[in-house]
């Protein structure tokens, strides 16, 4: 396990961590894979359902795109608990490398300005 969590890190060094609209799905594009990859079940874009909703992700982390990359992405493969309540999050071990950067990259998107 120890290796494998090495070898993602390493991984995910490699991979640019800022944040760019341009590199941004869409969202109609970032809504298909969340549906296609069953995201959908625990989390809303808007609203908590089992997980956080994907807008309140993007706010806690989106300020810190190079900090909330490697974080999210470990996040999505290798499951978290504890920091947005008891129900852990299992690991998506359907979801390849490039599909969680696509992940996280669409949920910091959504991020809210200040109004």
């Amino acid at each position: 396990m120890r290796l494998k969590t090495n070898l993602l890190s390493s991984l995910f060094a490699l991979m640019p961590l800022t944040v760019s609209a341009s590199e941004a799905l869409t969202f109609e594009q970032g809504n298909q894979l969340m549906r296609e990859k069953m995201c959908l079940g625990c989390h809303q874009i808007d609203k908590k359902r089992v997980g956080p909703a994907f807008v309140d992700i993007a706010n806690r982390y989106g300020g810190d795109s190079d900090a909330a990359m490697p974080m999210l992405l470990n996040v999505i493969k290798n499951g978290g608990r504890g920091k947005w309540g008891a129900v852990p999050m299992p690991a998506q071990t359907q979801v390849s490398d490039e599909q969680a950067r696509d992940m996280v990259l669409f949920i910091l998107s959504l991020q809210q300005k200040p109004q």
